[in-house]
This record gives structure tokens, sequence and C-alpha cells, in this order.
């Protein structure tokens, strides 16, 4: 199973601030993340999920919590690590998975993601939650495409870390 981190990133690594983006929305990115994400399973941190209840991404939600292990909607699965997490994204015998966050999501899965799709916003942020660093070493910058307000890389692992 191919692990896919996605995130929309500024350009001083801010993704976030106090659970909201810091930038104004950019329609663009969020149908082009929409789309990518839609009919696999995402991995997600609990405080995002609970953002997202509305409007839920991903055909299954792999919930990593250490407070809550279950949830009302029937697509939402609890996980309490990395490897649980993966398991459960291979059982409905998906290609990939994505990690969406939060912050500490990434950090816990940046070791053991395969690819990376980043909207590099443009512009610093003022914010209080950023992707974590990589070794640049360690990854390969397949694709760039360029949007009104944001730049689309694609990252492929060149290691095995």
């Amino acid at each position: 199973m191919e692990l896919v981190s996605v995130a929309a990133v500024a350009d001083n690594g801010v993704i976030g601030d106090d659970g909201e983006l810091p930038w104004p929305s950019i329609p663009a990115d969020k149908q082009q993340y929409r789309e990518r994400i839609a009919t696999d399973p995402v991995i997600l941190g609990r405080r995002t999920y609970e953002s997202m209840r509305d409007d839920l991404p991903g055909s299954h939600q792999i919930v990593l919590s250490r407070s809550r292990q279950s949830f009302d909607t029937e697509t939402a699965h609890h996980a309490e690590s990395v490897e649980k997490a993966v398991d459960i994204a291979t059982s409905f015998d998906a290609e990939r998975a994505y990690v969406i966050g939060g912050g500490a999501i990434y950090r816990l899965f940046q070791p053991h993601v395969d690819r990376m799709v980043l909207s590099r916003v443009h512009g610093e942020y003022e914010g209080d939650t950023s992707y974590p660093e990589w070794d640049d070493n360690a990854w390969t910058l397949e694709s760039e495409t360029e949007y009104d307000r944001f730049t689309l890389q694609e990252w492929v692992r060149t290691d095995d870390q």
C-alpha cells in the first residue's frame, strides 16, 4: 500500500492556526485536494476528523486517537498506531491511503510515507502548526504545477527509510 501525505503548506511551513487554514480559501486547491482523496481511505487525527464532520473526505476515515475509540459515522474507524492505521487501510483493498493531518499525524507518518502531494501556498502566514521538515536527499521532486496562489508539488521518496 502506498502512503501519501497531502497538505497545503505556506512558504514558511505553516499549515494551520487554531484548527483553521491561516490563509483565505483557495477554491482550486480545495477542489484538486477533494478529487484526489475522494475514493481512497484517509488517515487523520481526531481533531482534524472533528473539524471535518460536516463534510468528511475519503471513502473511509481512519482516525488516530488516544482519547476516543469509537465514532458515530459508519465509515470512521479507530486506530491507535501507524501500524494499525495501515492495517485498516489495507483491509479495504485500496492501492493507497492518504495522510491528511493534523500536524502531529503528519510528523508521526513522515518516516512511513512514500509520496507527498503538497500545495505550496504562496506567502508566509502566522500559525501554530507546521508541516514536518524532511531530508531533501531522501526525496525527489517528481512534478510541479503552478496555479493561482499555490504550486502543486509531488515528491517521491528515493530511499528505504
